[in-house]
């Protein structure tokens, strides 16, 4: 049985004032049990962030980390040794917006996966399409190519410690969402590839779906059979309406 997963990416957003103020309403929530809770400030913020929650059941991860591991001379990057020192316990890699606007390729998003690994921070590979791919007939081309990047580096036993999170790019932060069984279709075909090179492994690992998910279209995406839980955007700066979505993933 997989234990639902939902993790707020805060992306480049907040400030001192306005993260102590999420934390206050964060640890105010009343959340499920058999739902595993975890944000992802930004780089800037995980010391205030691993501070006001440290007596809460929510976790912490960053939102990416260098290609490699250790400390070095690599200015303005963040080693994954660093990020779990400062008390991390996952970290975002190949999220949409380092693709595209970074442009980091499939081989930079395995190292960084890799790099995650050494330390002992749990990977979160991110995946997805443009609205262009999607309409070209090309999601799951994409999709697979990009779990193929860390499949073919790294191998099927990487990802028994490891989450995949499908994020449709036109459904980040546009209003627009994957319908439920467009979802699951991708959802499905992820497991699938997985599944190929261990149906043991596939079965235990953890999909997200994230893309302009909320409260009230949560219960319908979480409820399909490959969907584990969600990575959720805008939505998670809103204290309330992000355990309003962790509560769905507890139905």
């Amino acid at each position: 049985m997989r234990r639902p997963l939902v993790a707020g990416n805060w992306k480049m957003h907040g400030t001192r004032a306005s993260v102590a103020e999420l934390i206050e309403g964060l640890r105010h929530l009343q959340l499920p049990g058999d739902v595993e809770v975890v944000v992802f400030p930004s780089s800037l913020h995980v010391g205030q962030v691993v501070a006001g929650l440290e007596s809460s059941v929510i976790a912490v991860g960053a939102q990416d980390c260098a290609v490699d591991p250790m400390p070095g001379a690599l200015t303005g990057e963040v080693a994954a040794s660093q990020l779990l020192d400062a008390g991390c316990a996952l970290v975002l890699v190949g999220h949409s917006e380092r693709r595209l606007i970074l442009g980091e390729s499939d081989a930079v998003v395995a190292r960084k996966f890799a790099a995650a690994q050494a330390c002992g921070l749990l990977p979160v590979l991110c995946l997805g399409e443009t609205l262009a791919q999607r309409e070209a007939g090309q999601t799951l081309e994409v999709v697979t190519r990009q779990l193929g990047g860390v499949l073919e580096e790294l191998g099927i036993g990487a990802f028994v410690s490891a989450v995949v999170a499908y994020e449709p790019v036109w459904a980040i932060g546009t209003g627009l969402t994957a319908s439920a069984q467009q979802a699951q279709e991708v959802h499905a075909a992820i497991r699938q590839q997985l599944a190929a090179e261990n149906a043991e492994i596939a079965c235990g690992v953890r999909i997200l779906y994230g893309g302009s998910v909320k409260a009230v279209n949560a219960v319908e995406l979480f409820g399909m059979p490959d969907i584990d839980g969600g990575l959720i955007g805008g939505a998670s700066l809103n204290a309330d309406e992000f355990g309003a979505i962790c509560r769905a993933a507890g139905n």
